[in-house]
């Protein structure tokens, strides 16, 4: 299946250069490119791609508050951000809007091509490990998380459950089938249905979820 893509930074060159490199790739087609977040938002309404590769710095509207706006609408496009700064800042800005991913652009290219496969399955990019220490910290932001009582996960089983809580605690699923004796197809089962059932778009937010349920303590 082809994942469609849009290009979203202000330099011509940047897209140009992703344009070619998806090029040799026939599972990868460029639909559209936007040298602006204003840009990329009306692009997704127009085109609806699957993935939208998203800058951070662009005049007008932000990569950050373009992302916001295209979670925000009818759309199922997923956004992986690439950016060439890579401070916390940032990474908690696109993760609250909503970006399935954070990439910086020093990275190899197969990565970033990987990177735009990965999120148009619908997983999260942030590797288990990271993933363990940034979303604690991002969920520790009074900004990210208000202050309120845990809010009840309804409508899953108790196996989906304990596979929420490891998936909270960063666990890949291949740790999470080592840690209930299952197959590593049956937890990705798992997580699939989690994903369905929570109306979430990725591992990211199940991550969320989870310490929002209260079923991750966050370390002290």
């Amino acid at each position: 299946m082809t994942v469609r893509v849009v290009l979203a930074d202000d330099q011509p060159l940047v897209r140009s250069g992703l344009r070619v490199l998806m090029a040799d790739h026939p599972d990868l087609e460029v639909v559209g490119e936007a040298g602006t977040g204003a840009e990329a938002v009306r692009l997704v309404g127009d085109v609806s791609p699957d993935v939208v590769v998203m800058d951070i710095r662009m005049p007008g509207m932000d990569g950050i508050e373009a992302t916001r706006l295209i979670m925000a609408g009818p759309a199922t496009t997923r956004v992986l951000v690439l950016t060439t700064f890579d401070e916390d800042d940032y990474v908690y800005g696109a993760l609250r809007a909503g970006a399935s991913g954070f990439m910086v652009k020093d990275m190899a290219l197969d990565d970033i091509l990987a990177a735009v496969r990965v999120v148009a399955a619908g997983d999260a990019l942030i590797a288990p490990g990271v993933t363990r220490r940034l979303i604690a910290d991002f969920v520790r932001r009074p900004e990210a998380v208000p202050e309120r009582s845990p809010r009840p996960v309804e409508g899953i089983t108790e196996r989906e459950r304990e596979v929420l809580t490891l998936v909270g605690r960063g666990l890949s699923n291949t740790e999470i089938a080592e840690d209930l004796f299952i197959t590593v197809a049956t937890a990705k089962s798992h997580v699939s249905r989690l994903l369905t059932k929570l109306g979430a778009r990725d591992r990211v937010q199940l991550v969320i979820t989870a310490y929002e349920a209260g079923l991750v303590t966050l370390p002290r």
